[in-house]
């Protein structure tokens, strides 16, 4: 399958208001892993997938990050912007996004991961799936001792510490065209309220899973984690 002329539309416009103070000055996107901003990671991933067809959903700091990304050709892409003059979601802001591919990639540009994103677009396509969502077991520690408590409020269960896994949004999906049925033009709505809208719809939704490495980088001390592993080995995010 080639991937040239497979549209990926990277949500780059939040404050990023929880990676403060890193954010007072730079946008999110440009905050640096290593010895590039994370979005630039995302950005030479898609190339080296084989991914040309970039569009950037701006908002806040716009210009600052077309400033330092420009059109893209410095790194070999294709790129767009489309400017969201007030915050419309993290799928609201698709219906700006002009001459979207029958299948398309929406992401968060502020996450370093070593996902293959064309195994994912091929999972979505072999699924037949209006929606793909990429999905990451993440291990929660409960630093307590948990109750468990029967009607009367007797114990029933003690439980020292435990740690429970869950599938996560990796912010990483694949859509098809006819999703943007769900998406009304300029109104605000959220990624995971279109996925329910779809499946309440009967339209299938499929997640995808791998053995990747998945890093958000929402606070501060997952930001620290995550440069010190890319500078750990950088060439494990950036193959080629």
């Amino acid at each position: 399958m080639q991937f040239e002329d497979i549209r990926v539309v990277i949500l780059a416009g939040g404050k990023g208001t929880r990676l403060k103070p890193y954010t007072t000055v730079f946008p999110k996107p440009l905050v640096p892993i290593g010895d590039m901003p994370i979005l630039e990671v995302v950005l030479r991933q898609l190339y080296n997938s084989g991914f040309r067809k970039i569009t950037l959903s701006v908002n806040h700091l716009a210009e600052l990050i077309r400033t330092f990304f420009g059109d893209g050709s410095k790194i070999g892409l294709d790129i767009t912007y489309c400017l969201e003059t007030e915050p419309l979601g993290t799928a609201g802001s698709i219906s700006l996004v002009e001459d979207l591919t029958d299948t398309f990639i929406v992401m968060n540009g502020d996450l370093l991961t070593t996902i293959d994103y064309g195994d994912i677009v091929r999972h979505h396509e072999r699924m037949e799936a209006t929606a793909t969502i990429g999905a990451y077991k993440r291990e929660v520690n409960i630093d307590f001792g948990v109750l468990e408590v029967d009607d009367d409020l007797d114990l029933s269960a003690y439980i020292e510490k435990p740690t429970f896994d869950y599938l996560v949004s990796m912010g990483i999906n694949i859509l098809d065209k006819s999703a943007l049925e769900f998406i009304p033009h300029c109104r605000y709505l959220d990624m995971p309220t279109l996925m329910v809208n779809l499946m309440t719809a009967g339209k299938k939704v499929s997640t995808y899973r791998s053995k990747c490495e998945w890093l958000d980088i929402g606070r501060p001390d997952d930001y620290e984690n995550a440069s010190r592993e890319f500078e750990a080995d950088p060439d494990k995010f950036l193959k080629g």
